[in-house]
């Protein structure tokens, strides 16, 4: 049992918790209990400093920093060409990823994008003013206002920080936020190690190979990491990737990504 300020949280005994995003923890608020699943981002956001504990402290993830390390170590490295760096954060969370952008990028400008209205009301919550804005919104499907906005946009960079692939963000929400961004851009994300084609049925590593294929996007630097680690003390290794942007994405690739 862990007791917080404003909630306290059990977790189950290991042999007892199914794998990946059935992962759970039973969360008491008051006279409340409920049984909240890993992956119940809405739920968990509404809870301030439940997502920091759960996941950073508790778990010890670290892709934040990670991959906004990655990225400002290839800038530094002679390759920071773009100023200032204006970047769209998508599935953008509490502002964690943004925060470290700010620290550790020297980011001027941060537009955040989640699907979650719960995540972004604990952005304003958890850290006011980190984002330019933030919008609550689909990437497959956005309002003509928020698109519009996001095309005016300026951006020339792009992060993704969360399970990329396996259904978490679509393939064609990340093209289509690969389009907002200037070329030439910086994009830099995270994907999990194991992440092969032939265990994708989302059709995102299909995408990925084409934009490599075809030189719409380069790899410019690539690292492996502990994401975090399991209920069962597993660690779970990701990939942090930097790449340039050359060129948007056509619409005849667009269309076969569009369900």
């Amino acid at each position: 049992m862990v007791t917080g300020k404003e909630f306290s949280i059990h977790f189950p005994k290991v042999d007892s918790v199914e794998q990946g995003s059935e992962e759970y923890f039973l969360i008491k608020c008051g006279d409340k209990t409920e049984r909240v699943r890993f992956h119940d981002y809405d739920r968990i956001y509404e809870t301030p400093g439940l997502y920091e504990y759960l996941f950073y402290e508790r778990y010890g993830c670290n892709s934040p920093d990670v991959v906004c390390s990655l990225l400002n170590e290839h800038l530094g490295n002679g390759n920071r060409t773009i100023k200032p760096l204006n970047v769209l954060d998508i599935g953008a969370g509490n502002g964690m990823v943004a925060e470290k952008l700010k620290e550790l990028c020297s980011a001027e400008m941060i537009v955040g994008i989640d699907i979650i209205e719960e995540a972004a009301k604990a952005a304003e919550r958890d850290r006011p003013g980190v984002y330019e804005d933030y919008y609550v919104a689909d990437l497959t499907d956005l309002p003509e206002p928020v698109e519009s906005a996001l095309a005016k946009g300026n951006f020339n960079g792009m992060t993704i920080v969360a399970a990329l692939g396996f259904g978490d963000i679509p393939p064609l929400a990340f093209a289509n936020g690969y389009n907002f961004i200037d070329t030439p851009g910086w994009i830099a994300f995270n994907i999990k190690d194991e992440f092969v084609c032939d265990g994708d049925n989302t059709g995102f590593c299909q995408l990925i190979d084409k934009m490599l294929d075809e030189k719409i996007m380069e790899i410019e630097a690539k690292k492996k990491y502990r994401h975090r680690f399991s209920q069962d003390g597993t660690a779970l290794y990701y990939q942090a990737i930097v790449a340039r942007k050359n060129q948007d994405i056509p619409e005849d690739m667009l269309k076969e990504f569009i369900e």
